[in-house]
């Protein structure tokens, strides 16, 4: 519940059920006698339509209720059914709130709870997630409402005796109030971690993490190791998945040391960073291939690829189905049916797609993929799919490269941790995958909608674009890394500061660990906060003159 704010003379707070009586009457002394909007009534109480979808800020002196302001944010709004839908007139990529219900008693017209009230309201939205404002402003105040950075859209509404105007107000105009309104408040500063890894872990993972030790030699770790092995398998549609300690890039020397044995020239498609690693653990494992590169953001040109495996009769194909470098997603039933059609394995690294996007390993060779990203779990155990149990093992390959050794030995040939192991089981136990794919190709959306509407450009065009991974060019003359430290500094993690993403001036938001939903709500709201303080710091202006006089709005 958001703390009260103790003033010199009030609080302003939250309102209760105790408050009722109390909104009702100054409900009826301002929209009734006041503005006549309502009819009169023997009670002089008058119950908002939407009373019990209202969420109001009351100020409260010396145990009475003298000012009230309410929001709403279930739609309709009263302005939809006045307006038809608002959407049509507000900006694109926003979470508005209604304003509405704003009165304060006559006699503290020219104090500071008007400022109070609504730096409240205000506070308590944006903390929610909501980044527009709406109302309907009367007519008598439209000059303070302008002077607010209030925006008229839409006819007039109401009556002669009762007018309004539609308005609305960004979050980035709030961020620019003075003190005086604002009172001191900060943006949300719960944060969020949206890094590609480490990523933002569950409390039931955390907890699997410190369960004691067991030895990897136990039947028990095996069991569990096993039980593991299927969840990963069913996550994946493929056949086989071996576990070994290590990172995503030992991942991809295991399956560079397997393509090692088959002696025979491949091809390496890459489109960003990534794609460029598997090219240096192919170069390093003396693989013979031939690259075909796309630019950076652009989707694979599938018809160059298909062209290089025919000119070289490459018998294998190495992609990356999510690159991570970039947010692209490569079409992977192209990819198989290339491989197929040229008679050749298909490798894949699946580190940053698995368990952001629906995903079948049925016509995949060999997949690399970690515990760390999208499987919301602790970095330390590397994946391998493949599509046979009967990998030999060779002595022609570097002993923990081995698959076929490890294969032979149950996929436990050395140490391994049970604490990394049971984490990763509880996270894979823990998510409803269907509803997780849904809700990241949700939340992505509106992610990207949010920051498209704010001037950052999304690299990856929506055809080809990762839900889950948002590499972000920012508005020309905007400095990455200074945002970057700034919404670390306010608990929000964001990656800004691999070699790749400095070299370019690129942001990168990604939805792969454990956040809540409000938190991604509220992250524009940072972004704008961070963007809009330079500016904010020079507009120090006063709001006595404002305050002097009481806004009513309906």
């Amino acid at each position: 519940m958001t703390t009260p704010h103790q003033s010199m003379r009030g609080t302003v707070r939250l309102a209760t059920e105790a408050d009722d009586d109390a909104i009702h009457a100054l409900n009826y002394r301002t929209f009734v006698e006041e503005i006549p909007q309502h009819a009169p009534n023997a009670r002089r109480r008058h119950v908002d339509r939407f009373h019990e979808e209202n969420v109001y800020a009351v100020y409260e002196l010396s145990g009475r209720i003298v000012g009230m302001v309410s929001g709403r944010t279930q739609r309709p709004f009263s302005l939809d059914q006045k307006l038809g839908s608002v959407d049509d007139y507000l900006p694109a990529g926003r979470t508005p709130v209604e304003i509405r219900l704003l009165a304060v008693e006559p006699e503290f017209r020219a104090s500071r709870v008007f400022a109070q009230l609504v730096g409240f309201i205000t506070r308590h939205f944006l903390a929610n997630g909501f980044d527009l404002g709406i109302m309907s402003g009367t007519t008598r105040q439209l000059r303070l409402y302008r002077h607010l950075g209030f925006h008229a859209f839409g006819p007039l509404i109401g009556t002669e005796q009762a007018s309004y105007q539609p308005m609305y107000i960004t979050a980035e105009e709030v961020f620019t109030w003075p003190k005086a309104l604002n009172n001191g408040a900060e943006a949300p500063s719960a944060g969020a971690n949206f890094l590609p890894g480490p990523v933002g872990i569950s409390i039931a993972v955390q907890r699997a993490m410190q369960r004691s030790a067991m030895s990897h030699r136990t039947e028990s770790f095996r069991s569990q190791y096993r039980a593991v092995q299927q969840q990963l398998c069913d996550l994946a549609q493929a056949r086989h998945a071996t576990m070994l300690m290590g990172s995503g890039t030992l991942a991809n020397d295991v399956v560079a040391a397997q393509l090692s044995l088959l002696d025979a020239p491949g091809v390496i498609a890459s489109n960003g960073e990534f794609g460029d690693r598997l090219v240096d653990h192919a170069t390093r494992m003396r693989l013979p291939h031939t690259v075909v590169r796309a630019p950076w953001g652009d989707a694979l040109d599938y018809g160059a690829i298909t062209r290089a495996m025919h000119s070289t009769r490459a018998r294998w194909l190495w992609a990356v189905h999510g690159e991570t470098s970039t947010g692209v997603i490569n079409d992977l039933t192209a990819l198989t049916s290339i491989a197929q059609i040229h008679d050749a394995r298909m490798a894949l690294d699946v580190i940053s797609s698995l368990g952001t996007v629906p995903l079948s390993l049925r016509d995949v060779w060999m997949a690399s993929a970690v515990s760390g990203k999208a499987l919301s779990a602790f970095s330390g155990i590397a994946i391998v799919f493949h599509d046979s149990q009967t990998c030999s093992a060779s002595n022609h390959i570097p002993r923990y490269l081995d698959l076929g050794f490890a294969v032979e030995q149950q996929g436990v040939p050395f140490t391994q941790s049970s604490n990394l192991l049971d984490a990763l089981g509880t996270s894979l136990t823990e998510i409803d995958w269907p509803a997780r794919f849904q809700r990241i190709a949700k939340d992505g959306a509106r992610l990207r909608r949010a920051m498209e509407s704010r001037g950052w450009r999304v690299l990856a065009a929506a055809d080809h674009a990762s839900p889950a991974v948002h590499t972000l060019l920012p508005p020309s003359g905007e400095q990455v890394s200074t945002i970057g430290e700034q919404l670390r500094a306010a608990g929000w993690l964001v990656s800004f500061e691999s070699d790749y993403l400095r070299d370019r001036n690129w942001l990168q938001v990604c939805l792969m660990g454990h956040y809540a939903p409000d938190a991604l709500r509220a992250f524009p709201l940072a972004l704008d906060r961070v963007a809009a303080a330079a500016s904010a710091r020079q507009r120090g202006r006063t709001f006595a003159e404002a305050s002097s006089q009481q806004p009513e709005h309906g």
